[in-house]
């Protein structure tokens, strides 16, 4: 059975910190880039970072480089993002999604998704 487990979500001030898991199951982890995507109350669908499975290269969106980090675990067959500096733009709820080998920024290019997880970011 086919699974990606998004969780580590809430509420948080503007400046902290949360970090984002994706836990997957039922496939090779090491296959597929693994890509992160939000939506934000009123706005579409977003790509946020991608971290590709043949050579491990990263892709952040330019108005969160040097904010968020993408990274994987091989052995716990979960990818995560952390976020710091959080800024009440930044919103949304939060998915992954899982693309064979390579990342890209469109959502339709991805086979598996997560069910998401509510980041709020508020005073």
């Amino acid at each position: 059975q086919v699974q990606l487990v998004e969780f580590g979500g809430g509420l948080v001030q503007p400046g902290g910190s949360l970090r984002l898991s994706c836990a997957a199951s039922g496939f090779t982890l090491d296959n597929y880039a693994i890509g992160w995507f939000r939506q934000a109350p009123g706005k579409g669908r977003e790509g946020v970072s991608c971290i590709s499975s043949a050579d491990g290269r990263t892709y952040y969106l330019d108005s969160i480089k040097g904010r968020f980090t993408i990274s994987r675990d091989t052995a716990k067959s979960t990818v995560y993002l952390q976020m710091n500096s959080l800024k009440p733009e930044d919103t949304a709820v939060y998915y992954c999604a899982a693309a064979f080998s390579s990342c890209s920024g469109y959502g339709s290019f991805y086979r598996y998704w997560g069910q998401g997880t509510q980041v709020t970011v508020s005073s």
